[in-house]
């Protein structure tokens, strides 16, 4: 997708609504966005209802929209090493959880 962001890469460990709805907005603008999720809850989103035929909440599948994701249990040594090598190559990366 082209547009105004084209050439920003941006990793989002965001979960809800605003930080999801905000990556919408800048993959939406052209940004390439790669949806982090955690294995052990994913995004809470995906079961709040209404749901679509596939299982998902609409809320998700709809501020989701466009991005490429991935599941990673951060709390193990692959996938923090995997998430480092992910921030390591974009422009931006934020997230919507306290520090743990």
């Amino acid at each position: 997708m082209s547009g105004a962001l084209s050439g920003v890469r941006v990793l989002d460990f965001s979960r809800m609504y605003a930080g999801p709805f905000c990556s919408m907005i800048l993959r939406e603008l052209g940004a390439e966005v790669i949806k982090i999720e955690f294995k052990e809850s994913g995004d809470a989103c995906r079961t709040i209802p209404p749901i679509t035929e596939g299982g998902e909440g609409y809320a998700f599948s709809i501020l989701n929209r466009g991005k490429k994701s991935i599941t990673l249990e951060l709390k193990s040594e692959e996938g923090r090493k995997i998430s480092l090598e992910l921030a390591a190559k974009r422009t931006y990366c934020w997230k919507t959880f306290r520090r743990a």
